[in-house]
């Protein structure tokens, strides 16, 4: 009995996430159109293409200066900009993923016998900190968990990994198990 429950917990809640996202744009989007233009679907997919007007839209310089200045204002509002930084934080290291791949996956050296898996997030700020070319600030996410630790670590205490960011992160989410191990690396 537990084994079905665990085989099947994964796939009815990625299908009841998605059913939820799809209702939810749907009846949000719904009242907004005529009752003679409605079909079913029909709010979904005005919401995706809403969602490509906007990609490209972000690319226009006053699309992307409005923003800017919407997300310095945002980081000057006490409760808000915790709120704000730790979401912008999450989509940066998404898009240092795709912008490194191989380079940003590092084994990070702890002792001679255990190994971390961890992102390269920052030259930058470890120069800004520390004063020194020779450290890099380092993503070590928690397993099972939202959040982990930056550490700032000498690079010849780094190995970088050749597997790509979200198969790493699979890996380091899920605590290594050996099934999701085996499927993330596939």
């Amino acid at each position: 009995m537990v084994q079905g429950l665990l085989a099947l917990l994964p796939i009815t809640l990625t299908v009841y996430f998605l059913v939820w996202l799809v209702t939810t744009i749907e009846t949000s989007l719904t009242p907004l159109i005529p009752p003679e233009f409605y079909f079913p679907g029909l709010g979904l997919l005005l919401g995706l293409v809403f969602l490509l007007v906007v990609g490209i839209a972000v690319n226009a310089y006053v699309i992307s200066s409005i923003i800017a200045w919407s997300g310095k204002l945002f980081e000057r509002i006490p409760i808000i900009k915790t709120i704000y930084g730790a979401i912008q934080d999450a989509v940066n290291l998404i898009n240092i993923g795709k912008r490194q791949k191989m380079q940003s996956v590092v084994s990070v050296k702890i002792t001679e016998s255990i190994h971390l898996i961890g992102f390269v997030t920052s030259h930058e700020s470890a120069k800004i900190l520390f004063k020194n070319n020779e450290k890099l600030g380092v993503y070590i996410p928690l397993s099972y968990q939202i959040g982990g630790y930056t550490l700032y670590i000498d690079s010849d205490q780094l190995t970088p990994l050749d597997i790509d960011v979200e198969k790493a992160m699979r890996i380091a989410l899920t605590g290594g198990s050996v099934a999701n191990a085996k499927a993330a690396a596939k």
